[in-house]
């Protein structure tokens, strides 16, 4: 029996909302893609040597297919919205790899984070609030150079307009899709009771005042689907493993929020890492959950504050989004006695290749038992009384400081400053965003300190072949060596100075333990290419 672990490769993906009142020698307003391009440079411009590619440095989309579908076909490109043309270089688009391993480029007209693989959920956390830091430094070189970008983590802008947050997990080719899909709705629907960040105005453009738990949920429009910016799925079907295609396939999760809450954060990576495990190895333990409307049954959920409203399922029962979650959180743990009682003691284990991070290694947090009671402990909170897990889930945390303000102000939900304050809740500068302030007080409780944040902006993880990625950027990224990078390549220069591609199709290859003392050995990328050829001879 396979062990019951959180522990699989993961990552997060980010677009920041962004706003300027830069103008142009016309005098009209910068285009997002510019703006979103004048960041990225900047933070390249403005890193010490190794920690950044240079933006002139390619992304190899070799490897990219936006328009295979799981379901085993693959859509023309003429039928295609040009925004899932992903896989074309655009030379107008600003891109960058980090010595940390991630990617920092544009994305329809958003700065977008993209985080290395990272195979916990707690260190998932600590990478995706490196990317806060990484934004953020971008904006202090521009200010600098004079010019006042904002940043928001966040999904909308609450006039009709969405960007998102993909999550990304790594799952067994063998999981038929159809039943991937299928038993992951029902959790994906109910997810935002524990893991949303919370909204003012319900409707895409907000039509209708009130507060709701996800800036997603009004956006979903089918339950399976290949594109990610209209007709938006519960379930995305983009078939792109970035790894062994035959072995593995990786789910693209388009329906998250982008959180500022540590808690939440983790709870959003963890939960659905241990869904998909009981998937994978006890799928009986999912049936009966099917929803009758996935759909609205998502904006169902997603509108009431209260936990109070049901949805109906399949075989006519009505629960509630917070039931959905307590079900599944139940299913898991008794996938965990199951293996327990087979003898099989690994479940809680971190079975693995590579070093694990400091943070993995050293909190309470880290594995299957952290996810599990918290997990427990926020959906006992939540059943009590939602404001008691303020300082954890951040939809109750905005929701609570919105509140006190409506009834100090004696404001319904349509007041504007709500609005504003919304948008304001997820400004990355640390002097205007209210869940920063809410975080330096202590009134989000955090996970992961400043120091190993601050690490992770330069650092990769050590346990996937980001390490490889990160450490070919710091170490021969000065000198010009570099050509470009993707998930699953690295083009170096050989000693004609012809860009030659190194592969790493697995995920958890490429790691610190694995190439470390191989990398030790060179200061050039001429002398690591010929040692990497001989090997493979």
């Amino acid at each position: 029996m396979e062990a019951v672990s959180v522990r699989r490769v993961m990552g997060i993906e980010t677009e920041f909302g962004i706003t300027s009142t830069q103008l142009d020698r016309r005098g009209t307003p910068l285009s997002p893609m510019l703006l979103s391009a004048q960041v990225v440079r900047a933070y390249a411009a403005g890193s010490a040597a190794g920690d950044a590619l240079p933006t002139s440095a390619g992304w190899d989309y070799a490897d990219e297919t936006p328009l295979r579908d799981a379901r085993g076909f693959e859509m023309a490109r003429a039928l295609a919205d040009r925004s899932q043309l992903t896989d074309v270089d655009d030379p107008a688009i600003a891109n960058t790899v980090l010595s940390n391993g991630a990617r920092f480029y544009v994305d329809h007209a958003h700065p977008e984070y993209s985080a290395p693989e990272v195979t916990s959920p707690l260190a998932a956390v600590r990478f995706d609030r490196a990317g806060e830091l990484v934004a953020l430094r971008a904006l202090e070189t521009l200010a600098a150079d004079g010019q006042e970008v904002r940043l928001y983590k966040n999904n909308v802008d609450g006039k009709g307009a969405s960007y998102g947050t993909h999550e990304n997990y790594l799952v067994p080719r063998s999981v038929p899709f159809d039943r991937l899909a299928r038993l992951l709705i029902p959790f994906l629907v109910a997810r935002p009771v524990i893991a949303g960040a919370g909204r003012v105005g319900l409707g895409q453009a907000s039509e209708t005042p009130g507060f709701q738990l996800s800036q997603r949920a009004d956006y979903l429009e089918a339950e399976v689907g290949l594109e990610t910016t209209l007709r938006r799925p519960i379930v995305n079907t983009r078939d792109e493993p970035h790894a062994t295609p035959h072995l593995h396939r990786r789910l693209h999760v388009i329906v998250g929020d982008a959180t500022m809450a540590d808690v939440t954060t983790y709870l959003a990576m963890g939960s659905l890492s241990l869904v998909l495990r009981v998937i994978e190895t006890h799928p009986e333990l999912l049936e009966g959950m099917t929803l009758a409307h996935p759909v609205r049954s998502a904006q169902v959920v997603s509108h009431d504050p209260s936990l109070r409203a049901t949805v109906p399922l399949a075989d006519g029962r009505e629960l509630t989004g917070l039931d959905l979650v307590e079900a599944h959180l139940q299913a898991v743990e008794q996938a965990r006695d199951q293996a327990l009682a087979s003898g099989d003691e690994r479940w809680a284990e971190e079975p693995g290749q590579g070093s694990a991070s400091t943070d993995t290694q050293t909190t309470s947090q880290a594995g299957t038992d952290g996810v599990l009671a918290r997990w427990r402990e926020v959906v006992d909170a939540l059943r009590r009384d939602p404001a008691e897990a303020a300082g954890q889930v951040e939809w109750v945390a905005k929701h609570s400081l919105l509140g006190r303000f409506r009834q100090r102000a004696g404001v319904g939900w349509d007041d504007p400053r709500l609005a504003a304050m919304d948008i304001q809740w997820h400004d990355l500068d640390p002097a205007r965003g209210l869940a920063q302030k809410l975080r330096a007080a202590g009134h989000l409780e955090r996970l992961v300190e400043d120091e190993q944040i601050t690490t992770a902006v330069t650092a990769p993880p050590e346990d996937t072949r980001a390490w490889f990625r990160g450490e070919c950027v710091r170490r021969f990224g000065p000198q010009g060596d570099v050509r470009g990078a993707s998930w699953d390549s690295v083009t170096l220069l050989d000693e004609r100075r012809h860009a030659r591609r190194v592969r790493i199709d697995e995920p958890t290859s490429g790691t610190r333990a694995q190439v470390g003392p191989v990398l030790a050995r060179h200061t050039h990328t001429a002398t690591l290419l010929g040692e990497l050829a001989s090997e493979d001879a």
